[in-house]
């Protein structure tokens, strides 16, 4: 064994068996684990989210008690300082916007460092680091802290290494599983997005009224403790431990549509990476062991425009995971801790989304198509959802899960079908070593729109919340028409064969 092998790994019974059994034991684990450390990540990211309504609020309202003290005509008591002002919707803003841009960032750079260091120990680090972060973040509650610099000190830091977690995760799902039917089991997979916002939100609303210290530190010391069995157990490449490699021929339209598109690398930049010919499917021709620049990674076909694309959807998303606590909460007239419980419905229909999203691309090999279908429809769903989302309680169950269904479902599938379907396109003839460089540029785009996002929400939440669902319902707009030429290569393709 070498001291690459993760030591925990010879304790599990699935190095006994025939290679076929170990490689399908093996990447039943890698699911469920990589799932479980994904979820961590959105589930130690989503507090912020729900600590909010209690950061700044409604010192008045009969929920808000203080049978001690008399405070006269003082309406911002039960503020937490420095979010006690009239600006306090752009000082939560800046918190969202320190941690976002900073992990826009860092996702462009955790892209190389994972292929050129050992993913695993990236990934265990990543984790105890973010753990770290989020602990120290809940730590401002007990120590008193008021500064408004150390708050966004930590959100820098934890947005920094928290882009260490989806380029890993993703990566390791490519090296194990082929194209075949990637987009049900990436869109099934993908639901720990949802289902760490879920949990996130149901800890934090936990503690959320009474100690909201603890609405960070348990969810730190749950990503810190799951990076620890990271370094002990996590197997990023079947070929470690000898197990089969999956089959990465394109089995989506998609991909195969691409192959065939004129491309401006001229003979020279073949000689480059040693190519043997100029044929349109070897465009880019290296060995498994030399990682892909991020000039060549962009002329990988579909990269720039699932990437713009991402930025709109992604900002679109976030501004919903950071803010739809708070927006529940002033629209509904919800305590915090029931607005953070009906804000978790957006992400079961999220759950739902993403599955959907993947289904229907796997059964129509068309990835653009099925995106451009979801925004299609998910901006008129937006404009419902502001004007009768808070009409009643059916009525923001319902509409909060159709909302995140059509929201999430184009987010999950760019993130996770495509980007590892681009990731090992046909022209990199079996180079792995692209998928986290491909992946870190696609998440990273989107990670900027994600930091714009709630940002601008919180700028304009102050004019009314209607302002905030038109900046939304114009990113979905935005998304959908920057596939709009995929979407007309897929379709000519379609109708050729």
């Amino acid at each position: 064994m070498t001291l690459a092998f993760p030591i925990g790994i010879r304790l599990l019974p699935t190095l006994n068996g025939s290679n076929t059994v170990r490689t399908f034991r093996y990447k039943i684990f890698i699911l469920i684990f990589t799932f479980l450390c994904y979820t961590s990540y959105h589930l130690s990211r989503k507090p912020i989210s729900v600590v909010k309504s209690v950061l700044n609020r409604n010192c008045s309202d009969p929920d808000v008690v203080d049978d001690h003290h008399n405070h006269g005509n003082n309406t911002k008591w039960c503020d937490w300082k420095p979010f006690d002002e009239n600006n306090a919707g752009s000082l939560l803003g800046s918190l969202d916007l320190a941690y976002l841009f900073a992990y826009a960032v860092g996702m462009f750079f955790s892209g190389h460092i994972a292929e050129r260091m050992n993913l695993r120990y990236f990934l265990s680090l990543g984790m105890i680091s973010s753990g770290l972060m989020t602990v120290l973040f809940g730590m401002g509650y007990f120590w008193n802290i008021h500064s408004l610099f150390f708050f966004i000190g930590v959100q820098i830091i934890g947005g920094l290494v928290q882009s260490s977690g989806w380029p890993s995760v993703v990566t390791c799902m490519g090296n194990w599983y082929g194209k075949g039917k990637r987009g049900f089991i990436m869109g099934i997979w993908n639901s720990h997005t949802s289902v760490g916002n879920i949990l996130g939100s149901l800890i934090a609303g936990i503690f959320v009224n009474t100690a909201w210290g603890w609405s960070f530190i348990v969810p730190g010391i749950i990503i810190g403790s799951l990076g620890i069995l990271v370094f002990l157990f996590m197997v990023p490449n079947p070929a470690e431990i000898g197990c089969d490699l999956p089959d990465q021929s394109s089995a989506a339209k998609y991909a195969a549509n691409e192959v065939s598109e004129k491309s401006d690398l001229n003979t020279e930049s073949y000689r480059e990476y040693g190519a043997a010919n100029t044929s349109q499917t070897s465009l880019i021709s290296m060995t498994k062991e030399k990682p892909i620049s991020l000039l060549k990674a962009l002329r990988i076909p579909g990269v720039i425009e699932f990437s713009l694309c991402l930025f709109f959807a992604k900002l679109v998303s976030y501004t919903f995971l950071f803010w739809l606590p708070k927006y529940i909460h002033v629209k509904a007239n919800y305590d915090p801790e029931k607005a953070a419980d009906i804000s978790t419905l957006f992400d079961v229909g999220g759950i739902f989304g993403g599955i959907t999203a993947g289904l229907l691309s796997d059964f129509t090999g068309m990835r653009a198509s099925t995106c451009v279908l979801m925004l299609a429809i998910s901006a008129p769903v937006l404009y419902i959802y502001n004007l009768y989302g808070s009409l009643s309680l059916a009525h923001s169950i319902g509409l909060s899960m159709v909302c995140g269904f059509f929201v999430n479902g184009p987010y999950a599938l760019i993130t996770t079908a495509v980007s590892a379907d681009l990731g090992t396109h046909e022209i990199l003839k079996g180079n792995s070593k692209a998928l986290s460089t491909v992946t870190a540029i696609i998440d990273g785009t989107g990670s900027i729109g994600a930091a714009v996002g709630p940002l601008f929400a919180g700028v304009i939440e102050s004019s009314g919340w209607n302002n905030v669902f038109f900046m939304l319902i114009g990113s979905d707009i935005m998304a959908l028409l920057l596939l709009l030429r995929l979407v007309y290569k897929e379709i000519s393709a379609y109708f050729r064969s």
